[in-house]
């Protein structure tokens, strides 16, 4: 099949690729859209783990205000280099993080940083749920910790969905921008602020 250069903008514009790769990906999937992004995530990813072990001491703290100045959130977001840190889709990054923060109940950037006292509570409340099912106790266990995992996508950052496509995690969001910048991104921190609440 024949790899149109609208194509290649079309796959570009999507997600934010580079044009040889976006090329390279198109000629992989046969000229299938879907499967070519399906490709550079894939790419994207292995790319991201590369990088992770990298040292991320440059950064940005941003910031972001929702209109109406009810709610701010503030966030630390490091990369490798102070080149990278003033990129456009490294800002960009930051901003989408933020505005997440903003729009969901995230508490922890990963279930690394969930404190363990607060997930014990909630296993002993789902155990206890579970059990006015009556169902027998090896079931038990496995829709507890079912529901364990659905409550670290609730509160961990990298763990939710994007808000603007539900379909994508945060974290593959951060995995493209890695992939894209060349260097190691993370999310270090983050704090919310609502009028009225401690």
């Amino acid at each position: 099949m024949t790899i149109t250069a609208s194509l290649v903008k079309d796959l570009r514009e999507r997600t934010g690729v580079g044009m040889m790769e976006c090329k390279k990906a198109l000629a992989a999937a046969n000229g299938d859209i879907e499967k070519a992004i399906e490709v550079l995530r894939k790419q994207g990813l292995s790319r991201a783990s590369e990088k992770s072990g990298r040292t991320a001491k440059q950064g940005i703290i941003y910031s972001y205000i929702h209109p109406g100045d009810q709610l701010g959130v503030l966030l630390e977001l490091d990369c490798e280099t102070d080149f990278v840190a003033r990129t456009d889709d490294f800002r960009s990054l930051a901003k989408h993080l933020a505005m997440q923060v903003a729009a969901t109940n995230a508490q922890a950037v990963d279930r690394e940083s969930v404190d363990p006292a607060l997930i014990e509570r909630e296993r002993a409340i789902l155990t206890e749920q579970a059990r006015t099912t009556g169902k027998p106790e090896a079931i038990l266990a496995k829709i507890v910790e079912g529901k364990i995992d659905k409550y670290y996508e609730e509160i961990c950052l990298l763990e939710q969905p994007t808000i603007r496509d539900p379909e994508r995690k945060v974290k593959d969001l951060v995995d493209q921008t890695i992939a894209k910048l060349g260097e190691n991104i993370i999310v270090r921190r983050f704090a919310k602020f609502r009028i009225g609440e401690n």
